[in-house]
């Protein structure tokens, strides 16, 4: 299959994953049309011919190989693909959703995007009807345009689900059900082949797919590209704390990547109480292993839900004498009153900045001045194309590297602010540089 011609990569949006799917296939246009001035400019010289004649070679081998007469288009220029499937999603009068897929899928293999924890207004009959879904109705929505996709004959069924559902629910400790894994085998028997998601609550949820494939991403170089325009790392004293036992692995990493000392909060909970917003949390007790006085904290987690916990743990450090806290997530769910606490906490004092990713819709949140988003939809893009074309994923997966290179870029800057010429262009934390067209390079993806 062509770099130039994926026509049979579609995408289907679910009503609460609208805006991320559209950002997505906007940033997957920029690195498809990227790819192909690449590889054109590529053959040009290895053939010693003009970009011209390789891009009329290109579509004249994409036209030979469509089962269509020819595909639509200037045989001269580039032709885009057309990635978004046409869908329209009924809502009934008595709540059932109805997902028709209003063109032909047949032998495409689909990605379709949800977002479990948009509890903003989604639109259904064509932008007639309006409603708020709660994380159940998005699930069943989810599950309604598996079946559609199945019934209209996709190849390969693939989600594209930023934050996995149940996820918090993967261990037991009582008379209670598994529900994280249900939920994978319920996806799992409706013919779903790969999960794509990001810093999943608990890898363990993957050992319960027989089948099924998880990519599970992850937005330490998105998280650390925004931090490191609020902090100067080369001046200021800052130490990574793990927010609980829990996130040790996640800050060791960050700890390791911006070579900064690590503490843990260790909490004690009374799993007989249910955090309800950020007065009544289940912690009973809370220690620091390590120093935060005098230094900046940055506390890297997974998720926000009510916030109780981490408003706690602020104000722990506040009195242990932290001069500033800055946290980071890649899921800001800000359940229920969580966005007014944390505005309350913020005016009080407790902390600086917390970063998010745009994994999950928000429209207040991106008006509070304590909070900066980062965009992963480049690195939903990055691996949609990568996996579509059988290419290796490695490196999104495992990001080290590029991290690493982000960090001494930044600092090198710092120090010696002269412009390199020359200097490398690196991804948006999806990769490392390559002679082949697996990469696309920074902000290459914004570009259409």
């Amino acid at each position: 299959m062509s770099y130039s011609d994926p026509t049979h990569l579609g995408i289907i949006a679910c009503p609460g994953a609208e805006v991320f799917a559209n950002q997505v296939i906007r940033k997957l246009s920029g690195i498809y049309k990227h790819r192909f001035a690449r590889k054109a400019q590529a053959i040009a010289g290895r053939y010693h011919i003009t970009p011209e004649l390789v891009i009329r070679k290109i579509n004249f081998a994409n036209d030979c190989n469509t089962g269509m007469l020819f595909l639509a288009g200037d045989t001269d220029h580039y032709r885009p693909p057309q990635f978004k499937i046409n869908v329209r999603h009924t809502f009934f009068a008595n709540g059932e959703i109805k997902t028709e897929i209003l063109e032909s899928i047949r032998g495409r293999n689909i990605y379709i995007f949800q977002d479990i924890e948009n509890h903003q207004p989604v639109a259904f009959n064509d932008g007639t009807v309006h409603k708020v879904l709660s994380v159940n109705d998005h699930i069943f929505n989810l599950f309604v345009a598996i079946d559609a996709a199945m019934q209209a004959g996709a190849a390969e069924i693939n989600l594209v689900l930023p934050i996995y559902p149940y996820s918090r629910q993967h261990k037991k400790k009582g008379r209670e059900g598994l529900t994280a894994a249900r939920i994978g085998k319920m996806l799992e028997s409706l013919g779903v082949n790969r999960i794509i998601t990001l810093d999943i609550h608990s890898k363990e949820i993957e050992n319960a797919f027989d089948r099924l494939r998880m990519e599970n991403l992850h937005a330490s170089f998105q998280i650390i590209d925004k931090l490191m325009s609020i902090v100067d790392l080369a001046k200021e004293d800052m130490v990574v704390l793990a927010p609980d036992t829990g996130a040790i692995d996640r800050s060791k990493f960050y700890a390791n990547a911006l070579q900064k000392p690590l503490a843990l909060l260790y909490k004690e909970r009374d799993y007989s109480k249910v955090s309800r917003n950020a007065a009544e949390t289940n912690i009973s007790e809370m220690r620091l292993l390590g120093n935060v006085t005098n230094k900046i904290v940055f506390m890297a987690d997974d998720m926000i839900g009510t916030g109780g916990t981490l408003i706690k743990a602020m104000r722990y450090l506040k009195d242990l004498g932290a001069t500033k806290v800055i946290c980071a997530v890649s899921l800001p769910l800000f359940s229920g009153n969580a966005i007014e606490d944390f505005e309350a906490a913020y005016q009080e004092g407790l902390f600086y900045r917390i970063i998010g990713t745009n994994a999950i819709y928000h429209n207040e949140l991106l008006k509070k001045e304590w909070y900066i988003q980062s965009d992963v939809t480049g690195l939903f893009a990055q691996v949609i194309s990568l996996l579509h074309h059988n290419r290796s994923v490695s490196s999104l997966l495992d990001n080290r590297n590029v991290v690493a290179r982000l960090i001494k870029r930044k600092l090198d800057i710092t120090t010696n602010p002269k412009p390199q010429a020359n200097a490398p262009q690196y991804p948006q934390g999806e990769g490392s540089p390559s002679n082949d067209d697996d990469i696309v390079p920074y902000g290459a993806a914004d570009k259409q």
